[in-house]
């Protein structure tokens, strides 16, 4: 079956998924980090799935399909970091914590193969 629309990979699935949990939690941050690690990290999460959008759009054209998969990929480590903020600020416990970094490794290790396989997404 071909894939027809930028829903449908598991990547986008899972960062989309990862992001809302990531919101959901972030609800319960102190009002003093309103603007700044409350925005950064729903930013930098939303901002995986979004890259992945535009990359699949963009598949055309290898090179601009593996730089906005790169880009996402960049965001998925931006995001773990604001993980480790928010843990290390106790706005955030243990297991939610692992939970989200597991989830991000394994969207970061699908971006890689997408990253070296652009002719399976091309069109």
């Amino acid at each position: 079956m071909k894939i027809r629309t930028h829903r449908e990979p598991e990547v986008y699935k899972m960062s989309f998924a990862a992001s809302m949990k990531i919101f959901n939690l972030s609800k319960s941050f102190p009002k003093e980090e309103t603007y700044s690690l409350t925005d950064q990290i729903r930013r930098s999460s939303r901002s995986v799935c979004s890259n992945i959008a535009e990359a699949f759009r963009k598949r055309r054209y290898e090179k601009s399909f593996i730089s906005k998969l790169n880009d996402s990929e960049g965001e998925a480590a931006e995001t773990q970091t604001w993980l480790e903020f928010s843990l290390e600020c106790n706005y955030i416990n243990r297991n939610d914590y692992d939970l989200l970094i597991n989830e991000y490794e394994n969207v970061l290790g699908k971006l890689v193969i997408m990253s070296n396989q652009p002719e399976k997404w091309s069109i």
